[in-house]
């Protein structure tokens, strides 16, 4: 059975478990309450505040990482941004999806087309662009539209909380449940699969992600985009950054490649970001091509381990980097 079928075959029980909880509030970060004498809205706690918004929204434009989220949890989207960084990790379906979709925004947060968003006739918009890029959107002339949500993006590993607001939004925690038990239920078995081979190794994690400039790498430490998945399979990431700077900065630092020795010396283990495609980014490849990686205690005895979907920020689009994280470690248990 395909993770889409499990979902839809769970939707009716996950809603009504959601009725209930709803009916009583969440867990605090948004709660739902019927108004107007049953006139099928809530209030949502959302990044800009109590928003009035549908029940059971009918027509959905999405932008920023709710897209793929949205797109997977089978909301009734009439439009959306432009979402080309994750293509790569959309199965089949999806895709055609998201060609099917009228694109009423580009990648940036500025790219946003009100014409077209008025023309999709929305009573729901979903907006999931960092905070700092909410200053290049009109809110208010969105607002005059339909009911705006802002839930966006912060820390790399908050994709989980943050998809799931996504989804509720958009009346569709039941279908997130179902990618969520998928997701976790795999996670759990190669958990338990690696459980020997990566007890007591101290990993480190070569990114590719952010702004890394000629004769610098990422370093990412635990709860930052190439770690955060690995980390839900026993990994265990050593360090922190020297300075936290905010967001992402908070997980992962841009040293000198002559500090790779310091910054990843003591690793007994060394895992790497790989393009969608298998290949290393350039950021990447100027870090494997150099003498001081190859001379890495790690590397030496073998332990490197190329992770692809290191980006993954929905539960479906995650089943695939696990797939990714199962074939890196798999010799390992020939060990």
């Amino acid at each position: 059975m395909s993770v889409r079928q499990h979902r839809r075959l769970t939707v009716a029980a996950a809603a009504l478990a959601l009725a209930v909880l709803t009916g009583c509030g969440s867990d605090g970060a948004e709660s739902a309450t019927t108004t107007d004498g049953g006139s099928g809205t809530r209030v949502f706690a959302a990044d800009n505040g109590e928003i009035s918004i549908p029940v059971d929204p009918k027509r959905v434009v999405a932008t920023g990482y709710a897209v793929p989220v949205l797109i997977e949890a089978d909301a009734a989207l009439v439009g959306i941004s432009t979402w080309k960084r994750g293509l790569a990790m959309m199965t089949e379906q999806d895709r055609a999806t998201y060609d099917r979709l009228p694109k009423v925004a580009g990648e940036a947060a500025a790219e946003t087309n009100y014409e077209a968003i008025a023309a999709a006739k929305p009573d729901l918009i979903v907006i999931a662009v960092p905070k700092p890029a909410l200053g290049d959107i009109d809110m208010k002339r969105l607002e005059s539209l339909a009911p705006v949500v802002a839930i966006g993006p912060t820390v790399p590993d908050a994709w989980r909380e943050l998809s799931r607001r996504q989804s509720d939004a958009a009346g569709r925690a039941g279908n997130f449940q179902a990618a969520k038990d998928a997701y976790e239920k795999k996670a759990g078995e190669l958990k338990a699969r690696y459980a020997t081979a990566l007890a007591g190794l101290k990993f480190g994690h070569v990114g590719a992600y952010g702004e890394i400039a000629k004769g610098t790498f990422q370093r990412e430490f635990a709860n930052s985009w190439g770690t955060n998945i690995a980390q839900y399979v026993g990994v265990t990431y050593y360090g922190e950054v020297k300075e936290k700077g905010g967001g992402g900065r908070d997980v992962s630092e841009y040293p000198a490649i002559e500090e790779l020795p310091e910054s990843l010396g003591e690793a007994d283990a060394i895992t790497y970001t790989l393009q969608p495609d298998g290949t290393p980014a350039e950021a990447v490849k100027q870090v494997l091509d150099s003498a001081l990686w190859k001379n890495l205690p790690a590397v030496k005895a073998g332990r490197v381990f190329p992770l692809r979907y290191t980006e993954a920020a929905t539960y479906e689009s995650a089943l695939k980097t696990l797939d990714s994280i199962d074939k890196a470690f798999a010799p390992l248990l020939a060990r």
